[in-house]
């Protein structure tokens, strides 16, 4: 099945937290850092998500938002330090790629974000991700 989806970081389930609609999934991705993802617990039942479950966390590109400074009182769970690698920046839109851990995300921010937060090839981010944003698939 090939994805639209341009973030898709392997990583294997570390703990599954089911609830009465909704159960939290943690992962460890491939780089060793930690992703949580809240997903329905029917969706949770129908991949059969365990403890050491190999899947690919989804998150569309408009869903990841960048900070370049310490990340502080926000309820956000994802919380993923990188570097930018690149900018192609549109005329109201800019794609931002960023090296997280050996693997690669891209944020889609306005073009006037990119340019008050300095973003350049180098300078140092943090990608967030709410936890409700992140879909998985199993590998």
């Amino acid at each position: 099945m090939s994805l639209s989806i341009r973030n898709q970081l392997p990583g294997t389930v570390t703990a599954v937290t089911p609830g009465e609609a909704m159960a939290t999934v943690e992962l460890r991705l491939a780089g060793g850092r930690h992703l949580t993802a809240a997903i329905t617990r029917e969706a949770a039942d129908d991949l059969s998500l365990a403890a050491g479950s190999a899947v690919r966390a989804l998150v569309k590109s408009t869903e990841v938002a960048l900070a370049t400074g310490p990340v502080e009182g926000l309820s956000v769970r994802n919380r993923l330090p990188g570097s930018v690698t690149a900018v192609t920046a549109g005329g109201a839109m800019a794609s931002v790629s960023v090296a997280v851990d050996g693997a690669e995300l891209t944020a889609v921010i306005t073009r006037r974000s990119a340019e008050e937060l300095g973003l350049s090839a180098g300078v140092p981010v943090v990608a967030l991700i709410k936890s409700t944003e992140v879909s998985l698939a199993t590998a």
